[in-house]
């Protein structure tokens, strides 16, 4: 029996021998000479942007554990570095200086608002690095070291404002956050409906993160206009309609027109009050395609049914994705390798086919408008044919007449 049991262990712990060796020569190979890449990611989860931007965050995870379960980058895991903007656009640029040199990420997603990629593109420039920026826009720039996943104005805000005016009438009124993007927004849509033979009954600003919208709504429900085109940003959108609620402002005869309003923010706000109103984006969750459908089902099943999708996350999602296919085709992470493949990159995205636009590092976007339902999503009421090539200067004015214009009139504002 001895005899027995001592081949019966001395066998097992040849097995055993064997396979701690086998282990330790795949740790060799994957383990320990493939160290984790790290990525930065830039999001406000705190403060008046939080509402908005939190949700970006998760889906810039669900795409790195998407990738790392199919191998990372070039066999190196994906790690994630969260850090909080707070709202603070200087306080934002401070983290991706942290990020870069310290924390030695190898690219950076995040900000919001114009204001914060306006302080954390110096410093993203100053490195060489590279981020990007998943938000619609004003434009009015470009970068090599920043990809804009978002829409640029000739995808979102222009063509809502010519729609509008189209089927609802020729009398609008802007509202927004008093910083550059509304300011300059404002700008371009004062440009195209004017020319258009619209009339401007009134335009008002207010401090990012504002609750008191008596002033605007008492303005509104004087003058009737056919539509109001709103730029607020953060939980002043939450404060704003419950203001035109409360008003009696109905969406049958006074429709709000929103460029940074989508399912999450409807949520937050309640589908009662959106209901009727309209927003744009390049993609809404209720569309009906087989990538929009498997990208909801997977961002459920990490994050909770309940969720939901909008169009900020899905370009931070895309932006994730196209970060690695450029590192995967690079062969390395290097950052100019990267860059360099990045200009020649498309993939099939939940949205449709998106590309890369090599002269000004913005996508090629499908332009959609809806119509918020009372069940919080959204029907699409207008849609591009196809993909729209990316104008971050609108062709009627020079680059400089549109600095020199964007300086003039956010000389106050952030």
């Amino acid at each position: 029996m001895q005899n027995l049991f001592g081949g019966k262990y001395n066998l097992l712990a040849g097995i055993l021998t064997a396979v701690l060796l086998v282990g330790a020569l795949l740790y060799g190979q994957y383990g320990s000479a493939k160290p984790g890449i790290k990525i930065g990611v830039l999001h406000s989860l705190s403060g008046t942007m939080a509402v908005s931007e939190a949700p970006l965050v998760d889906a810039v995870r669900l795409a790195v554990e998407e990738e790392n379960k199919s191998g990372g980058v070039n066999g190196q895991t994906i790690e994630m570095i969260v850090a909080d903007c707070r709202s603070d656009a200087a306080y934002c640029a401070q983290q991706a200086e942290k990020l870069i040199t310290q924390d030695g990420v190898q690219a950076l997603f995040g900000c919001w608002t114009s204001a914060c990629r306006k302080a954390v593109k110096p410093v993203v420039e100053k490195h060489h690095h590279l981020l990007f920026y998943p938000l619609q826009y004003e434009g009015l720039e470009q970068s090599h070291d920043i990809i804009y996943t978002g829409a640029a104005p000739n995808q979102q805000i222009i063509p809502m404002a010519l729609w509008a005016l189209q089927q609802k009438g020729k009398r609008f009124y802007l509202i927004g956050s008093d910083y550059i993007f509304p300011r300059t927004a404002n700008l371009m849509v004062k440009d195209v409906l004017l020319a258009k033979g619209g009339q401007l009954l009134g335009e008002r600003y207010v401090p990012l993160g504002a609750s008191d919208m008596a002033a605007a709504v008492q303005e509104i429900a004087a003058q009737h206009p056919d539509f109001v085109l709103n730029t607020l940003d953060g939980d002043s959108n939450l404060h704003f309609f419950r203001a035109l609620h409360e008003a009696g402002i109905r969406a049958e005869k006074t429709p709000v027109f929103s460029i940074s309003i989508n399912e999450v923010e409807v949520a937050a706000i309640g589908a009662a009050l959106m209901a009727g109103h309209y927003a744009v984006g390049s993609y809404f969750q209720s569309l009906d395609s087989t990538e929009s459908k498997a990208f909801v089902e997977r961002f459920r099943q990490r994050f909770g049914k309940e969720r939901v999708l909008g169009d900020p996350m899905e370009a931070a999602y895309i932006g994730v994705k196209l970060w690695v296919d450029s590192a995967r085709n690079a062969g390395t992470a290097d950052l100019t390798l990267v860059k360099n493949t990045l200009a020649q990159q498309s993939m099939a995205a939940p949205q449709g086919i998106v590309a890369m636009d090599l002269d000004t590092r913005h996508l090629w976007k499908a332009v959609r408008i809806g119509r918020a339902r009372p069940d919080g999503q959204f029907d699409i009421v207008w849609q591009s044919e196809a993909a729209v090539h990316p104008e971050p200067f609108p062709f009627y004015r020079s680059h400089q007449e549109w600095l020199a214009g964007q300086r003039a009139l956010t000389g106050a504002a952030r």
